[in-house]
């Protein structure tokens, strides 16, 4: 199976163009889009999942026209918002047996589908329990439950880790690698380690624009060379600016350590290090959004 996007383009009603021609195609398994807060990553989802119209372009999944087949399509999906609200006084199992009966499963297979997928999010014990008392971790447990009911072939995951402590956010990452075998699975995000650990291939994009489409990987590779690092004192840090693309700046031990783009001389004092992929997510909103913090 086979998502192909081709020039999709969205400006709302305030002006604001928050998809600008994008072109994706993407492939069964973990599909990582990376981009900074109001980079486009949500229009593009809500796109995708047919809860806005685009202005122009196409999406197909295979030969369905996602635009244009709407019901065909939700049929097919999954779909985990970034603000994924419950109902707090029903509790789980009651929720997600009413889910399943909307997706149109009946009977025996409603039931068996609902216990499966409590047992699969690790929530069954808990099944009884209004979702008004889970954690947050195990409200976006139930989240992906119901994503997952009629086997959906497309999956989209909007901003599923945040807020999550780490235990929860490896059990969340365990789940979303077992479920991209057998699906398109696309995890839309603004933290690089999340991409890093789940993806083999991902985009970019930044103020409505696709700025790059590779596999993490390869993107990092043709950073060899080019990355460099070096410990100063917040006093140098405009001078540095002014000579060198910073790309990250990171408070270790009272002092600033800035990481650099340069692929002949950096300025004196700073040391080659290994690139990552937060480098090149860096590297690429570079100019386009303020990237050092300090």
């Amino acid at each position: 199976m086979q998502l192909k996007i081709e020039n999709l383009s969205k400006t709302y009603s305030n002006g604001v163009k928050a998809l600008n021609n994008v072109s994706l195609t993407i492939n069964q398994g973990m599909f990582g889009l990376l981009g900074p807060n109001g980079a486009g990553k949500s229009s593009l989802m809500r796109t995708i999942s047919t809860l806005q119209e685009a202005d122009q372009g196409s999406i197909y999944l295979d030969e369905l026209d996602v635009l244009k087949e709407k019901e065909s399509v939700r049929r097919l999906l999954g779909y985990l918002p970034q603000d994924f609200g419950v109902y707090p006084k029903i509790n789980a199992e009651e929720m997600l047996t009413h889910i399943a009966s909307l997706k149109g499963i009946n009977g025996s297979e409603r039931k068996e589908s609902v216990g499966a997928l409590l047992q699969r999010v690790n929530l069954y014990k808990d099944r009884k329990k209004n979702l008004g008392t889970y954690s947050g971790g195990m409200k976006q447990r139930f989240g992906i439950a119901q994503a997952l009911l009629g086997n959906p072939k497309l999956i989209i995951v909007d901003e599923p880790t945040a807020g999550l402590d780490p235990a929860e956010r490896n059990r969340f990452y365990n789940l979303l690698s077992e479920i991209g075998d057998n699906t398109i699975v696309i995890l839309s995000t603004h933290i690089v380690e999340d991409v890093r650990t789940l993806c083999t291939d991902f985009a970019i994009i930044c103020q409505g624009e696709l700025l790059r489409h590779d596999h993490p990987e390869e993107a990092v590779e043709e950073l060899n060379g080019k990355i460099y690092v070096k410990s100063v004192d917040k006093s140098d840090i405009e001078q540095i600016r002014n000579q060198e693309q910073v790309i990250s700046v990171q408070m270790k031990s009272g002092r600033l350590s800035v990481r650099i783009y340069n692929d002949s001389t950096p300025m004196q004092g700073f040391i080659p290090v290994a690139p990552i992929l937060e480098d090149v997510y860096f590297h690429q909103i570079s100019g386009k959004v303020d990237v050092v913090t300090i």
